[in-house]
């Protein structure tokens, strides 16, 4: 089974094409070094919710917008094998100390696929 990094971030309405720009970089960095995808969304129906949703796990504010996303790979070695290729990666390292976001409100996990249809 695959295994899954997924992300939850509130990014600057403002920043959206800077973000963009990361994103593309990003994704084009994990595939080469053998991501099975990259996929980045923002949010469209997001509703706060009254007791938890997107908007309030981020703390999203109204001049932001809600990004989910998620990168695929073989399993867990790979994409532990992977994960210490990008953050080398001479390329992002700007991205590393100047997001487009707060890095703080960034919700993050690694998930053993168990189900794929």
């Amino acid at each position: 089974m695959s295994y899954v990094d997924g992300f939850v971030i509130a990014v600057p309405k403002a920043k959206i094409e800077a973000y963009k720009e990361m994103a593309r970089l990003g994704g084009q960095v994990w595939m080469e070094y053998g991501a099975l995808s990259y996929v980045e969304c923002f949010g469209d129906d997001v509703p706060y919710g009254e007791v938890t949703s997107f908007p309030r796990a981020v703390q999203a504010s109204e001049d932001e917008v809600v990004v989910f996303s998620w990168i695929t790979y073989r399993d867990k070695a790979a994409r532990d094998e992977i994960m210490a290729k990008v953050m080398a990666d001479e390329r992002l390292k700007g991205y590393m100390t100047d997001m487009p976001f707060d890095g703080k409100r960034m919700i993050f996990g690694g998930f053993e696929a168990f189900l794929e249809l």
